[in-house]
């Protein structure tokens, strides 16, 4: 089943207790986006992570046993050893967990450190707005990405990772009521 189609057929909905578990990982979610455009195996997976095969293998088989990551059909790798390579389902655009944040978080700080200055385009925006405002600001955000999310992925063109966190800002004291 091509990605399109499989993303199709997920539909918006909370995580079940092992999917939650399974995305509470900044691991498996840098894992899930290594896998996005190509298919991976886990030796491949733990060499762009910089870790022990064996240890990133425990996270593979947690993704794949949700349905996050999709095992394909095994190929032969350096000295013709077997290996299985892994791609992301797109599930995980579907699945909304309330303890994925700080996951989110590290993955993007983890992300982000080996991105030379210059090429981060990082900003910080103060909102204040009468709730009707924020409701509407939330929803054509969201319907933005998930336009853009939708579009087919163009393999000949250069990746980019998307961050986006919003909060109440405790940093500002509240006007007297």
């Amino acid at each position: 089943m091509g990605e399109q189609a499989q993303q199709a057929a997920f539909e918006p909905r909370p995580a079940t207790d092992a999917e939650a578990r399974a995305l509470a990982s900044g691991v498996r979610l840098r894992i899930l986006r290594i896998c996005l455009d190509e298919a991976l195996t886990n030796r491949e997976i733990a060499e762009v992570l910089g870790r022990h095969p064996a240890s990133v293998l425990h996270h593979v088989r947690t993704l794949v046993d949700t349905g996050y990551l999709q095992a394909l059909e095994p190929r032969r790798g350096r000295r013709g050893a077997r290996e299985i390579p892994y791609r992301t389902t797109g599930k995980s655009w579907y699945t909304r967990t309330q303890t994925q944040g700080s996951s989110l978080l590290q993955a993007f700080l983890d992300e982000v450190a080996q991105v030379p200055p210059e090429r981060q385009g990082m900003t910080r925006l103060g909102l204040r707005l009468p709730p009707q405002e924020m409701d509407e600001f939330r929803e054509r955000l969201f319907t933005l990405l998930q336009e853009f999310h939708d579009r087919p992925r163009d393999p000949s063109a250069e990746p980019w990772s998307l961050f986006v966190a919003l909060h109440p800002d405790t940093s500002l004291r509240r006007p007297p009521a």
